[in-house]
């Protein structure tokens, strides 16, 4: 079928929003109709070059729409349903018998492939030329797509699709790291580098644990202030003052558990800095290509641990469905976080949120 999606030519190029062809949904696969897509530093980095994506193709990972079309052996997905379209996973090896698929051993095909599993992919140009597709299991800069139905996620038609999106990666990201893997204890104290949407998801997350100290850095007074107002206890100007030691005299020495979301490697060393004896200091945000990162060799034995984390771990369904129930009480207030663009501004949407003047851009579908 004949659908709309923003093609990127090569290596730096641009969205280009243009018709392209769609073919049908195969064997556990669903068409879903986009109705929104939130934008994703992952997205940038990739057209840069920074995950081996092939190109031409289709970005976009964080799509919610509505189930237009159902393909053979799909079990629990019917047509009309709303989704959150999450990660892709194999469901055979045994990181996913585990029950952790963030971490499949056939995550980079299935994320930056270029295609299916086998290779296929399920877009096209009009002349019939192949286009990479399937990124992080969807490519959903497009007005449709086909995904496996085993990433995707349900969600109650009563609530606004439009923003769920974002649940899908960034948010998820920087929530599931707090309470998926750090889960701070009473009285700890966590501290968050970079007050983006995704750190800024990390304070939310802290908010609803036993953390008593919640700090965050960041170099923009504008996202302090909010970071504050979504449940930071504590706050610090990396631009006024070296935050380790701002960090230090606040929890009265290392804090317990450190949060990187900006993939800075000058901060990651940082975040790792600022955690102390037998704390916890987790990686998350994406760093360029082949960036390497020194600690303190000492520090590090003195029981300090440092840990990457994907996607927030855990199942989509689960972290993205407790979200939205944290969402619906008022305890995780993400839609105060989104900037709606019409799918057709996406070049505007991504220079927006490259320049900090948004902190989470969704393109709508119309």
């Amino acid at each position: 079928m004949k659908i709309t999606a923003a093609v990127v030519e090569g290596r730096h190029g641009q969205f280009v929003p243009q018709e392209v062809l769609l073919g049908e949904p195969r064997w556990g696969e669903v068409r879903v109709r986009i109705v929104a897509t939130g934008i994703c530093h992952t997205d940038s980095i990739t057209r840069h070059g920074d995950l081996p994506f092939p190109l031409p193709g289709v970005l976009g990972h964080e799509g919610a729409g509505v189930v237009e079309a159902v393909g053979p052996n799909v079990e629990g997905i019917r047509e009309g349903d709303h989704v959150v379209l999450g990660w892709p996973w194999c469901g055979s090896c045994r990181n996913c018998l585990d029950g952790q698929p963030r971490y499949c051993l056939r995550l980079s095909d299935l994320l930056v492939g270029g295609g299916r599993a086998d290779g296929s992919t399920a877009l096209r140009m009009p002349d019939g030329s192949v286009l990479a597709s399937h990124f992080f299991g969807q490519s959903s800069f497009a007005s449709h797509a086909v995904v496996p139905c085993r990433g995707l996620v349900p969600v109650d038609p009563s609530l606004p699709l439009e923003l769920l999106g974002p649940l899908a990666c960034g948010l998820s990201t920087g929530a599931g790291a707090v309470l998926n893997v750090l889960r701070p204890s009473v009285g700890a104290s966590l501290v968050v580098f970079g007050a983006g949407s995704v750190g800024l998801a990390a304070v939310m997350a802290a908010r609803n644990t036993g953390a008593t100290r919640i700090i965050a850095v960041d170099r923009h007074a504008s996202r302090l202030a909010l970071a504050s107002r979504f449940g930071a206890t504590d706050t610090v100007n990396a631009l006024e003052t070296d935050p380790v030691a701002a960090v230090h005299e606040i929890c009265g020495g290392p804090a317990d558990f450190g949060l990187e979301c900006t993939g800075v490697v000058a901060v990651c060393r940082q975040a790792v800095d600022s955690v102390g004896m037998r704390g916890t200091c987790a990686l998350i945000g994406g760093a360029p290509a082949g960036a390497e990162v020194q600690f303190d060799h000492l520090g590090l034995l003195w029981g300090k641990r440092v840990i990457g984390i994907l996607g927030g771990e855990g199942r989509s369904v689960g972290l993205i469905g407790s979200l939205i129930d944290l969402y619906r009480q008022g305890r995780f207030p993400f839609d105060e976080l989104v900037t709606y663009f019409p799918f057709d501004r996406i070049g505007e949407a991504f220079t927006a949120a490259e320049s900090g003047e948004v902190l989470k851009p969704v393109l709508l579908q119309r």
